[in-house]
């Protein structure tokens, strides 16, 4: 498959990210390891790597940074703030305040050994934070060079239309696929209209469209993921994996950037390197699979 499959453009950004992205979140077992992987992605034409702070309490971003070291700036990195560590040590609090903005990307900086992070993500967000004061810091760290643009992760409608009409988003990174497709109905449209690219999280549902048995989720019955899987399955074969087909659906939908795609093992990364080597969906696969169930929508946080 030609190279300019494997890559699109971040939004309004000049990132040209590949449609596979790295998710750095699972990552666990020996640095050596870790490292020959995360190496092996980007040589397959992986060429972006997320990951966040709050991910092992800042060691995810410490060994991301160790291992890409040497290449990087070939790649491009994401990371996450706006979580901030209890004084005891036990979890988080949200905090979008300037002062932690600042100082939470500081310490980004230094965990993954760089001196610039080429898109970071406000990790959540409500509606009633102050947005123009956290949108005042990440346009700070923009101006001084220590991001080259920055977006948001979050789900919420009417969080994401704020961040839309008050600031400088080239991205959102939200969950969706086959099993959770809320973003059709508001999210995607209008992020495809003000040309904000969309990170696509979530994509194979916590593993239920990777082969996971089957259960109740997000107001779907076990009954009625196991029809989706059935049909899934039926989708894929020797020359797509069922994986592969969730990734594809995901990646068809014009607003999506990219799939971010968790990867722990050898076989999960090559299951995603070989996405781009695999047919695509045909238009009528993808209306058999949109079919299969209603299609939810956000009941909280919307859109006034």
């Amino acid at each position: 498959m030609a190279d300019s499959m494997k890559y699109r453009q971040l939004g309004k950004s000049d990132l040209h990210i590949s449609t596979v992205a790295f998710g750095c979140m699972s990552l666990k077992g020996e640095y050596a390891a870790i490292e020959k992987m995360l190496n092996k992605a980007y040589e397959s034409g992986i060429n972006h790597f997320d990951t966040a702070d709050i991910y092992d309490g800042g060691q995810n971003e410490v060994i991301v940074g160790k291992a890409l070291r040497a290449i990087r700036k070939k790649i491009t990195i994401s990371t996450k703030g706006g979580n901030e560590a209890n004084p005891n040590g036990v979890g988080w609090k949200w905090n979008p305040s300037k002062a932690y903005i600042l100082k939470a990307c500081e310490d980004s900086l230094k965990r993954l050994q760089t001196d610039y992070i080429d898109l970071y993500q406000l990790h959540g967000g409500t509606i009633d934070d102050p947005i123009d004061e956290t949108i005042e810091a990440l346009e700070m760290l923009q101006q001084q060079g220590k991001i080259r643009y920055y977006g948001i992760s979050s789900i919420r409608p009417n969080v994401i239309n704020e961040y839309i009409i008050r600031s400088n988003i080239v991205s959102v990174m939200m969950q969706y696929s086959l099993l959770d497709r809320r973003p059709e109905e508001t999210c995607l449209l209008l992020l495809e209209k003000h040309k904000v690219g969309v990170l696509a999280r979530g994509t194979i549902a916590g593993g239920l469209l990777a082969g996971k048995p089957s259960k109740d989720y997000l107001g779907y019955t076990q009954e009625q993921v196991e029809a989706l899987i059935n049909t899934l399955a039926k989708k894929s074969g020797e020359e797509r994996t069922q994986v592969q087909t969730a990734l594809h659906y995901a990646l068809n939908n014009p607003a999506i950037s990219a799939t971010v795609v968790g990867i722990r093992t050898n076989a999960q990364l090559f299951e995603a390197m070989n996405l781009w080597q695999s047919p695509h969906l045909t238009k009528s696969e993808i209306e058999e699979l949109n079919n299969i169930l209603p299609v939810s929508v956000y009941s909280d946080h919307r859109i006034k």
